[in-house]
C-alpha cells in the first residue's frame, strides 16, 4: 500500500539521518545524542587502546618505547593506541580523503585521555597547544592539514590557547613513509622554524600529530621549541607505530 511505502521511506530517510557504525554498520540511534557519530558504543569499547594506566598516561614510562626513542628532546608521550585497524583506515582517510568527522572522533577520545592521565603524569599544566606544520606547497594542494583538525578541538575541549601560525615547515620534503629513523632525521635537519619569538610566560607546550613512528618529526619540533625557552614538550598523537626496520 502507498502508505506504507511512504512510512518505509520515512523511516530510511530518518536512519539515514543517525548513520551507522563505521566499523560494523549498525544503525546510530542509540547514541544520537552523543558527543560522537562514529562508532557504536560496543566499537567504541573495542578500540585497541594503549593501557594508559600500566603507564601512567605516559608511553615514555614503556620500557621498551623509551629504548626505541633514544636521544630524544621531548618529555612526555601521549598516544592513544598502537598503529592497528581500524586506525590504520582511519588516519589515510582523514588525511587524503577529507573525513573530517574522524578528526572529531579522535580530538574528543585524546581530551578525555588527557583529562583522565594528565594530572598523575605530568608535573606542570600545559600553556599551549601547537599542531606539526605542513609546507605551505603541500598544504595548498591539499586543502587542510590533518594536525590542525586535531590539534584545534583539542584545545577547545582543554581550555588551552591553540596556535597555527607561529610553527612553520620550511622544506618541503619527501614523504616520510618507508624511511629509516636515520634517513627521517637528515630529511628533517632544519625543515621547521618559529615564525616568532615565543612568550616567556610559554613554558610547557603541547605538539599535536596524528602519527608517531620514529620520533624523528617530533625530536627535531621540540628541539627548536627548546631552544626557543620551552621546558617541557609533550607530544600528543593519535597512534604510534614503532617498526624494527626504522629505529
Amino acid at each position: 500500500m502507498a502508505w506504507k511505502k511512504r512510512v518505509q521511506m520515512l523511516y530510511q530517510r530518518f536512519l539515514s539521518t543517525l548513520g551507522q557504525c563505521d566499523i560494523c554498520g549498525n544503525c546510530l540511534h542509540d547514541i544520537s545524542s552523543s558527543q560522537q557519530k562514529l562508532l557504536c558504543p560496543s566499537c567504541l569499547n573495542d578500540l585497541p587502546m594503549f593501557n594508559q594506566a600500566i603507564v601512567q598516561g605516559d608511553l615514555l614510562n614503556w620500557p621498551a618505547i623509551n629504548k626505541a626513542l633514544p636521544n630524544i628532546n621531548f618529555d612526555h608521550l601521549i598516544c592513544l593506541a598502537p598503529y592497528l585497524p581500524p586506525f590504520t583506515h582511519w588516519l589515510p582517510q582523514l588525511k587524503y580523503q577529507g573525513r573530517f568527522e574522524i578528526a572529531s572522533l579522535l580530538a574528543t577520545l585524546l581530551a578525555q585521555q588527557w583529562k583522565e592521565q594528565h594530572l598523575t603524569t605530568l608535573t606542570s599544566p600545559a600553556d599551549l597547544i601547537l599542531s606539526v606544520p605542513l609546507h605551505i606547497n603541500k598544504w595548498q594542494i591539499r586543502g587542510y592539514n590533518q594536525a590542525h583538525l586535531l590539534a584545534q578541538p583539542l584545545a577547545q575541549s582543554l581550555q588551552l590557547p591553540y596556535d597555527e601560525v607561529t610553527l612553520v615547515r620550511t622544506q618541503n620534503n619527501t614523504s616520510q613513509v618507508g624511511k629509516t629513523g636515520k634517513e627521517r632525521r637528515q630529511t628533517l635537519a632544519n625543515a621547521f622554524t618559529l615564525a616568532k619569538e615565543l612568550p616567556n610566560d610559554i613554558k610547557h607546550i603541547i605538539v599535536v600529530d596524528d602519527v608517531l613512528t620514529t620520533g624523528s618529526t617530533a625530536n627535531e619540533i621540540s628541539k627548536i621549541l627548546k631552544h626557543a625557552g620551552a621546558s617541557k614538550v609533550t607530544i600528543v598523537t593519535v597512534c604510534l607505530t614503532l617498526p624494527h626496520t626504522n629505529h
